[in-house]
């Protein structure tokens, strides 16, 4: 008989979710940590086991479980699922495929030079030196381990449509600055298509295919939503915090061939610009 696919998510964020939507009507069992009890709630009402982190009986949680996804951040500079339950998942006997979510942040500042899985890592800020330090520590656990370094996730809720409804946008300028984004839904569906191929030891960048500047979301997003984009800001005058100066202080193009080629994905969203529409339909259709 064969074993029913389980899926344990260390983080029952914003991807895990998408992920699950696509996983439960297939039969899988899905359990995860949340850190709040409203949000177990709402996991469990909806089938999914939840617990708090760190797992109160990690051999119980564990047990049965077919693969495991991370998207806990680091840290105090490590990342607290290994060292929290690092030896429980060593000796997991039905493993056959492990995620941990990274970022594109791990190849630092290329001055928007083309990335891929091959380039250096050469992080320059604190956070994207932790996540060298995470995929560390998770490759040095032995597990079927994959990596996805991810670009700027956006999606239903989490898009400059909703920033321009909630009037918080801004259309912030810094000559010759550029990132990928990648969209909820392609996360979820590349992360589907390793866990039906695995392949341990991979790493895929998740990004769109078209690295783009900041404003020019903003401005996609006022044009679908007919309404006037939010002035330009010199980024000099922005008034950011030490997350927004760091993102700023990068611009990088990231490559996504390989999951293409590899796990035949063809983005549903490949562009900024269907992302929002996308965005918009859903939130039109609600």
């Amino acid at each position: 008989m064969t074993r029913p696919s389980f899926l344990f998510c260390f983080g029952f964020g914003y991807s895990a979710e998408w992920l699950a939507a696509k996983l439960l009507p297939q039969g899988w069992k899905i359990a995860g940590t949340a850190r709040d009890d409203a949000k177990r709630a709402a996991m469990q009402a909806r089938g999914i086991t939840a617990y708090p982190f760190p797992l109160p009986d990690a051999g119980m949680a564990l047990a049965g479980v077919t693969h495991i996804l991370s998207s806990v951040p680091p840290r105090d500079g490590h990342d607290p699922v290994v060292a929290a339950h690092g030896d429980a998942l060593r000796v997991l006997p039905d493993l056959a495929w492990v995620g941990y979510l990274s970022t594109t942040g791990v190849y630092g500042d290329t001055g928007g030079a083309w990335v891929d899985e091959d380039s250096p890592l050469n992080p320059s800020t604190p956070s994207g030196k932790t996540r060298v330090t995470a995929e560390a520590e998770w490759q040095a656990l032995g597990l079927p381990l994959h990596i996805f370094r991810l670009s700027g996730i956006y999606g239903p809720g989490r898009s400059a449509i909703d920033q321009l409804r909630a009037g918080t946008a801004k259309r912030i300028v810094k000559p010759g600055q550029v990132f990928n984004r990648i969209h909820v839904e392609d996360i979820a569906q590349v992360l589907a298509a390793s866990m039906a191929r695995p392949a341990p030891g991979a790493i895929y960048n998740l990004a769109d295919d078209e690295p783009a500047a900041s404003s020019d979301v903003v401005l996609e997003a006022s044009r679908l939503l007919g309404v006037e984009p939010p002035p330009e800001i010199p980024l000099e005058q922005a008034d950011l915090g030490a997350m927004g100066r760091a993102f700023y202080s990068e611009s990088k193009r990231v490559r996504n061939d390989r999951i293409k080629r590899d796990l035949g994905i063809s983005l549903a969203c490949p562009t900024y610009r269907e992302g929002l529409a996308a965005c918009l339909a859903r939130l039109s259709s609600n």
